[in-house]
């Protein structure tokens, strides 16, 4: 069998006791009242609105920096964006006129099998 090992005597007052019973108590309290407030909803959403709000303006801070630097506008990104742009409008609509030209064949065709029968 094992030998026990002689605890230290606990010399405390039963007071002094009492008084550190009562100081856990206050940091446990203190401590569960922070885990509340930090997985509180309200807290978790105002967190992930603030972390995207930093994201945001972050890359909206690099995007303007490819464009604009401390001499100004640089005209050869803000010609190729603009190019960019262009370009995307023209596909858009070019995909939207053969959309409505292919709907058009399409009720013609519709048009002329009700014609025949």
């Amino acid at each position: 069998m094992a030998e026990k090992k002689d605890k230290p005597k606990d010399t405390r007052t039963a007071e002094q006791i009492r008084r550190d019973i009562a100081a856990a108590r206050a940091r446990v309290s203190a401590n569960v009242e922070q885990l509340v407030e930090e997985v509180h909803p309200t807290t978790v959403k105002d967190r992930a609105v603030d972390q995207a709000r930093t994201f945001a303006q972050a890359e909206f801070n690099s995007a303007k920096a490819t464009i604009k630097d401390e001499a100004g506008w640089r005209m050869d990104r803000v010609l190729a964006v603009g190019a960019a742009v262009a370009g995307v409008v023209v596909f858009l609509l070019t995909v939207r006129a053969i959309g409505g030209a292919r709907k058009k064949s399409i009720e013609k065709k519709a048009l002329k099998a009700l014609e025949l029968d």
